[in-house]
């Protein structure tokens, strides 16, 4: 038996028809108010060769024939040209204002779309997908698709000169019709042609800058690591290979419009000088007059740019296609973590958070197994163990950046997959050990745009022994941070990132490993502060330093993906050898810093 062939998928025209489909369903109003400019603009351009061939006819002949004219045929016939020439230019203003603000209209919605998807994706997709080819997604991809938006009305209101020229054609004399007739058919199987043949290269090019822009991104997002091993050089060799590979794509496409354009150029030229040969053949055999091939002709040659208009809508076509289809996998992945109706109770206090045999795997390699325990309300949990052992995933579990593949985490007896939209994020707040701050002043960085006083601004900060350097800074807390917060230590950027998650007074409050980057009396200071302060929080934190271990009330030990032991510290210290090697193992590690430091000052 054998298999079915598989079905070839539909040609770039028929799905480039319906992308511009798409974009006329998103916005009609914009486009047909450039329909109708386009219409207009057509419709007076048949009339303009009309009026030439009725004055050519009725003023020009007979003044050459008399050698006199009236006064007032020459103002009729001004007043004819003048009338057409006006309305021809309201029709082209309402077309490209029209066309240019559904482009523009397209283009921002789809790029918003885009990145609430990105906004709605979990993490796991996010990994799969360089930032590069994220950012082109939403930029040149969208920009691509709809590029065709703009001569597609000026395309569909050419169609009424093209309709109007051929019944004239037809009606006054069959010779030129004839002529006038090849034209269009020569046009279509030339773009058709056009079409099938620079389809690949515009897909390799739209891949290409996608890689360009994942390089570029890679460059400046390390740029630290490159300056610091000296990397310049290869990196410049990268991103001039990938550029190279872009330009090769975009000369291969380059070279296939160059060879089609001067084609599509001259095929409407070619068209007029027939229309003209067979033209005065007609004259001379007393069939047409020379106002009627003066009309022609005339209409031949406004035609030309049109008929290319027609052309550059399908020429841009494959680059659309492809841009769209991109775009199109974004919004389609089916990857978003659903929500539910419910919401976890607006009450003061802590909340209670469960993890009940938690299951959870990487690209089908398992991190947790059977992960279960409960940080009570009110209480101060430390989720410790060695590098990989998934004390991160956990606490990405807690507030909802991924979902469980089996068990659940609940809040308050509320399964978080249950929760409405924006609930988690009322309900809790993470402080992860690599902060990350905003291009803003401090203050935008702590509030983040939500309307917190000065004074809880300034609490949070004082909480997070963050107010000190921040009232050094030269505008305090109006003062630009720079990309990233780059003119902050790594320290200071923790201390900011975690008044940001303070000031919101989250009831779950998940610490992993945020104070790492601080020394040990701030963050000291930090953890008795935290225990001392009224917050409504229960407190999970990831930790790695005994004093911040010793602090908690209960202690989480996860080893290989498994909670091995749950206690008090000195409980596990007596108990669990693997927790007591790994605990001390951390406090004679920071004692041998500080020695080697001590040390190093005397000399």
């Amino acid at each position: 038996m054998t298999s079915p062939r598989p079905r070839r998928p539909p040609g770039v025209v028929r799905r480039g028809l319906r992308v511009l489909a798409s974009a006329i369903h998103t916005q009609p109003r914009s486009f047909a108010i450039a329909v109708c400019g386009a219409a207009v603009y057509g419709g007076m351009t048949v009339a303009s060769a009309v009026v030439f061939g009725a004055v050519t006819d009725r003023v020009i002949v007979p003044a050459f024939e008399t050698g006199a004219t009236t006064r007032g045929a020459l103002a009729a016939a001004a007043a004819a040209i003048l009338g057409v020439a006006v309305l021809k230019a309201l029709g082209i203003v309402a077309r490209r204002a029209g066309a240019t603000y559904m482009q523009v209209r397209l283009q921002a919605t789809y790029r918003r779309r885009v990145t609430e998807q990105y906004q709605r994706l979990p993490l796991s997709w996010h990994r799969r997908h360089s930032t590069g080819t994220l950012l082109s997604n939403a930029s040149a991809d969208v920009e691509a698709a709809f590029w065709p938006v703009a001569p597609l009305p000026f395309a569909c209101g050419v169609a009424l000169m093209l309709v109007a020229t051929a019944a004239i054609l037809v009606t006054t004399d069959r010779y030129l019709a004839a002529v006038g007739l090849v034209v269009g058919p020569a046009i279509a199987v030339l773009n058709w042609r056009y079409n099938r043949a620079v389809e690949q290269p515009a897909i390799a090019a739209q891949e290409r800058r996608a890689d360009v822009s994942a390089v570029a991104h890679e460059s400046f997002d390390g740029a630290l690591v490159v300056k610091t091993l000296g990397r310049e050089g290869a990196e410049t060799e990268r991103f001039a290979t990938a550029s190279a590979r872009l330009r090769d794509e975009l000369v291969r496409y380059g070279q296939l419009h160059a060879l089609f354009d001067p084609l599509m150029e001259a095929i409407p030229t070619v068209g007029v000088l027939l229309l003209l040969v067979v033209g005065a053949w007609r004259i001379s055999a007393g069939a047409l007059t020379e106002g009627e091939l003066v009309q022609f002709a005339y209409l031949f040659t406004l035609l030309a740019f049109p008929i290319r208009a027609i052309g550059w809508l399908l020429s841009d076509m494959p680059r659309a296609v492809v841009g769209w289809e991109r775009v199109q996998r974004i919004l389609h992945a089916d990857e978003a973590l659903p929500y539910g109706s419910h919401d976890v109770p607006s009450r003061e206090g802590p909340a209670t958070a469960d993890l009940v045999g938690v299951e959870f795997a990487y690209d089908g390699a398992p991190v947790l197994r059977d992960v279960a325990f409960r940080a009570a309300a009110g209480r101060t949990v430390a989720v410790v163990g060695p590098t990989g052992a998934g004390k991160s995933t956990i606490a990405a579990l807690l507030v909802r950046l991924a979902d469980p593949d089996g068990g659940g985490v609940t809040v308050d007896g509320h399964d978080l997959r249950e929760l409405a939209h924006g609930a988690v994020s009322r309900n809790a707040a993470m402080v992860f050990q690599h902060a990350f701050l905003f291009d803003d002043t401090v203050r935008n960085n702590v509030t983040l745009g939500d309307d917190f006083s000065d004074e809880e601004v300034h609490a949070a900060c004082a909480l997070a022994q963050a107010d000190g350097f921040i009232a050094a800074l030269p505008d305090g807390y109006d003062t630009m941070l720079g990309e990233r917060g780059t003119s902050l230590s790594g320290g200071q950027r923790q201390r900011v990132a975690l008044a940001r998650a303070l000031v919101r007074r989250p009831r779950l409050l998940i610490l992993d490993d945020a104070t790492s980057s601080v020394d040990t009396t701030v963050e000291a200071a930090i953890l008795r502060g935290l225990q001392a302060a009224a917050l409504p929080s229960t407190i999970v934190v990831v930790a790695y330093r005994q004093a911040t271990i010793a602090l908690a009330d209960e202690i989480v030990f996860v080893e290989r993906g498994r909670v091995r032991a749950t206690g008090t510290h000195d409980e596990l210290l007596a108990t669990v050898p693997a927790y007591a090697r790994l605990v001390t193992a951390y406090a004679d590690e920071a004692r041998a810093r500080t020695v080697r430091a001590a040390s190093g000052a005397l000399r």
